[in-house]
């Protein structure tokens, strides 16, 4: 683990997003504790998520989201607005800083239950066998995308995030997140569809 006073920051790290109350004045060590598990922390998930998919590897992105939640804490007066496009912009650099550091090389483990298919009443054995095979592929062709437009897919339909904010928090332009969000779909759709061929199972909706 990488010690909070020794970490190198990202140049964009972190950044407000959007313009809210002031910082209270004369707020207390406990104040600002207090503060930070009321705002930041009901995030934690969404953070962890994020790092896991940038990762693709659980103990670093315990790592990463550790090492976020430590700056995000130093750098909490710097929150204006919204708690968690703030929090996953920290996350995304603290990742950047451990790339550089630890530079992984190839593919790792990846979650099988990152993204979840719900099951109803009526599906039966054949149906479920077929989501579960689905949502490893579907897992695999995401975890196998190159990181920009992996992030940019994941910030976008797994945190249900706006252009807008997605752009802040990877600090390029709304059109190159609209761009890259093309085209990770597109990957993700030639990658599902080679392996659909390949094994002759359909994917579900």
């Amino acid at each position: 683990m990488l010690a909070a006073d020794s970490v190198l920051l990202h140049e964009t790290d972190p950044v407000p997003l959007h313009e809210t109350d002031p910082v209270p004045l004369h707020e207390t060590v406990s104040e600002r504790k207090r503060r930070f598990e009321q705002l930041v922390l009901p995030h934690f998930d969404a953070a962890y998520n994020l790092a896991r998919w940038l990762t693709r590897n659980d103990h670093d992105a315990q790592d990463v989201v550790q090492e976020a939640v430590l700056r995000a804490y130093r750098f909490f007066d710097g929150l204006r607005g919204e708690a968690r496009p703030w929090l996953l912009s920290i996350v995304r650099n603290s990742f950047l800083t451990w790339l550089q550091i630890n530079r992984p090389a190839g593919t790792v483990g990846f979650d099988d239950g990152a993204i979840e298919l719900i099951p109803t009443d009526e599906d039966g054995p054949d149906v479920l066998a077929a989501r579960n095979f689905d949502r490893k592929m579907l897992n695999l062709a995401i975890a196998g995308l190159p990181l920009q437009f992996r992030e940019a897919l994941i910030l976008r339909e797994l945190e249900d995030l706006s252009y807008k904010d997605i752009a802040r928090i990877t600090d390029v332009p709304i059109g190159t997140v609209m761009s890259r969000l093309a085209r990770a779909r597109r990957l993700l759709a030639e990658s599902l569809g080679a392996t659909s061929n390949t094994s002759g199972t359909q994917v579900h909706k």
